[in-house]
This record gives C-alpha cells, structure tokens and sequence, in this order.
C-alpha cells in the first residue's frame, strides 16, 4: 500500500521555484503612480506659500511649535520619499517577493501628509491644526466604526447587512425619544441598542427563516425606517419638540491623567460614554472573533455553513443571534448623533452614513481593526472638507469628499491586496 502526497500550494502570487514566476505588479504599479502623480501636482507645480501645521492647541499643558513646511520644496522632498518606497517594491517585485504590509500603509501615511501640505499651502490662510483636525475625525468617525462593526458581525455570520443606515437611524430616533421622556441619556443609549436590535431581527427573519434575498430585504428596511422616522418625526417631534426631542446629553468624561497626555490625550480621552464604548467594542469584538471558540464558529459558520453543521453548530441560529448584536452595535452609533454630535433628532440625520460604514467595513477586509482605521479615514475626510473651508483653499470640498471611495475602489480592485468576503456571505442555508 503506498501513501500519495500532494505538495502544498503555493500563495497566490508568491514565486514558485523552477517556473519564474513573480507576485502581482499590482502594488509596485499603483505606488509608482501616485508618486508620480505627488511629484508632479504636490512638488513640480506645488504652491509658493509656507504650510503651517500647528502640532497641539494653545491650551494645552505642553505646547510643541508649529511645522513650518515650504509648500513646493516641502511637496517635492514627500514626493522623493514616495518615489523611494515605490521603487522598494519594484525591486521587491523584480526579486519575485511581495511588498510587506507595512510599505503600501506608510506609503498612504505620507501621501495623505503631502496632499495635506498642498492643500493649506495653497489656501488664503496657509494654517491648520493637526491636534484639532485629527480630534475632530475621531469624534466624527464614532458612529461610522459601530456601524462597520455591525457589518463584520454579521457578513463573518455570512448575512449581508445592507440596513446598517435604517440601523443607525432608528437608533438615532429612539435614543432622543427616550432621552428626552426619561431625562437620562444613559437609559436613551440602552434604547437606541435596541432599536437597532429590532431592525436587525426583522433582517435576520426574512433573510434567514423565509430565505427572502438579504440584499433586497436591507434596501427595504432602510427605506422603510426612513420613511416611519420622518413621519414620526413630522407630526409628533415638530409640534413637541419640548416633550419629545429635547434629549438628555451624554458628558465628556476626561480620564484622569490621560487625558492630560500631550497631543493624544485630548483626542482619545476626552470622550463620552459612547466613545470609549468605541474602543472597548473594537477590542471585545476583535479578540471575540479571533481568539475565542464562539468566534471559531461564527467564521466557520461564514466561511463553510455545511462543515459547521456537521459539527454540531446550529448555523441558522448562529446567524440570527449575531445579525440581532450586529443591529445592537448599529443603535449604538445612531445614538452618537442625538446624544453626542447634535442636541435633538432631524429627518435622516444619519446622512448615508450607514453606506459609508458598509465601504469601511469591504476596505477594513471584514476586520474589526481594520474597519476602525478605514472609518477613521472617512471620519478625517469629512473632518478636512469643513476645515477647508475655513482656511479659504481653491481645491473644492468635493474632492476631499471622493477621496476615500477612491481609496475602497482601490482595495476592492485588489491594488493594495486581496480583500475577500467570507465564502457564504449573502448565501442562505438550508439544512439538509
């Protein structure tokens, strides 16, 4: 009797020996050209004025000086420096090895500098300030990362959750409704988990019990609560502002020493409830998935349905418990808009967010830290547009505005690396 063995194979892209072969060109090619692009727009054509990037706020206990960057010598020597990197993974590519992870993020770190430095140098007031712009992208980012997080509970459970905006609505609804009838913002975040709960079970039950197309389903409930919240919101809120949609406001609770840390401590610890619950959600969820059983399930559950089952797991079941905390999640970070960011509740406060949180989680890789970063990201897009305004720049908000959905393109595309969904993600099981 003899044994057969089959050789492992190898990664995609990875070199096999005898045969030449070389990873994709896919990275070395899109680095080169945005260092181009940087040399050219950033370095060759860059404005004449001096950039000043105020590193901490007057205030604060330790105030460091300014960045003072020549905008044209400035964008020339970051374009150099993308040129570097961009020849690091030609090279790297020429030797047939891959670029490691760390090149395309430190690539992206300082092209988003030099972009920066183009843009204030050429504005009417050539100055900003970091500590306040990055401040300003958390508190914003806050609702997109619960959203996102929603999405990876429930797309590793291998259920697509399109409703996450009717998620984040409704829990933007009934948080200031509750807050405001019970004066405590505490008791309307609890109200506004499970409002998001609620919509996450109405998905859970047709997409997963009446095997009803989840794409479908989610367009359906977000159009659905769009249109209960802004009839709620016309004929009871309006006429009742004072008894209906005045809620109670969740305070900034500094930590104690901390927050008294220079530069990052105002900016990660100076939150409300809500954002710290942010980062103790990113953690739990992140170490639940990867490092405990209950996570081993749920991505076999997404990944392989059938495998699962034969094991013992009830894969229906596991779905639609975890798209109900998934909904739970959302609620959360509907919240954040009444009880945080804004003093009452208006008709689609949510302003698409909801879509927005579903990119980060595809540019995230259905990762709880990566969809954190890629909605840190959207948040200091929205944040740069309003301040571009105030500093008087020529180049339109509107741009900024794109920049991060060229970015998931990008990822999407596979340009930065392979993003893959779970295998059974939107597919629906059927036992037997």
């Amino acid at each position: 009797m003899s044994a057969a063995t089959t050789a492992p194979k190898a990664p995609a892209g990875a070199p096999v020996p005898g045969l030449g072969l070389r990873p994709s060109m896919k990275v070395p090619l899109s680095l080169g050209i945005l260092a181009l692009v940087a040399l050219v727009f950033f370095g060759l054509l860059g404005p004449d004025q001096t950039a000043e990037m105020k590193i901490s706020d007057p205030d604060d206990a330790i105030a460091l000086p300014a960045l003072m960057i020549p905008g044209q010598a400035g964008g020339i020597l970051l374009a150099v420096l993308l040129l570097a990197m961009a020849a690091y993974a030609v090279y790297l590519w020429t030797r047939g090895q891959r670029s490691p992870k760390w090149l395309p993020i430190a690539f992206a770190v300082v092209f988003v500098f030099a972009l920066l430095v183009w843009i204030v140098a050429g504005a009417r007031q050539p100055s900003i300030s970091l500590a306040g712009l990055v401040a300003g992208s958390v508190t914003l980012a806050v609702p997109l990362v619960f959203g996102s997080l929603s999405g990876v509970l429930c797309e590793r459970v291998g259920v697509v959750n399109i409703a996450i905006e009717g998620q984040l609505l409704f829990g933007a609804f009934t948080a200031a409704l509750v807050a405001t009838v019970t004066h405590n913002a505490y008791v309307g975040l609890l109200a506004a988990a499970a409002a998001g709960a609620l919509v996450s079970m109405v998905l859970a039950v047709f997409s997963i019990k009446y095997l009803v197309n989840q794409i479908i389903v989610g367009v359906v409930l977000n159009v659905l609560v769009s249109g209960l919240t802004g009839f709620l919101f016309g004929t009871v809120m309006v006429p009742n502002k004072e008894l209906f949609n005045t809620p109670a406001r969740l305070d900034i609770l500094p930590i104690p020493l901390l927050s008294d840390i220079p530069i990052i401590g105002p900016i990660l610890f100076e939150q409300s409830v809500a954002g710290y619950l942010m980062y103790v959600a990113v953690a739990v969820i992140w170490f639940g998935l990867f490092k405990t059983r209950w996570g081993l399930r749920v991505r076999a559950v997404g990944e392989h349905p059938q495998a699962a089952d034969t094991l013992g797991i009830n894969v229906n079941a596991t779905r639609f418990w975890n798209v109900t905390l998934g909904g739970a999640v959302a609620g959360i970070g509907g919240a954040i808009f009444t009880l945080v960011t804004i003093d009452s509740f208006t008709k689609e406060i949510s302003g698409g967010r909801g879509f927005i949180a579903l990119a980060a989680l595809i540019f995230g890789r259905w990762n709880p830290i990566g969809a954190f970063l890629a909605s840190l990201l959207f948040g200091f897009a929205y944040n740069l547009q309003s301040i571009l305004g105030i500093i008087g720049t020529p180049v339109p908000s509107q741009f900024m505005a794109m920049l991060p959905y060229l970015v998931t393109i990008f990822a999407v595309a596979g340009l930065v690396g392979r993003s893959r969904p779970p295998a059974a993600s939107g597919i629906p099981y059927v036992k037997g």
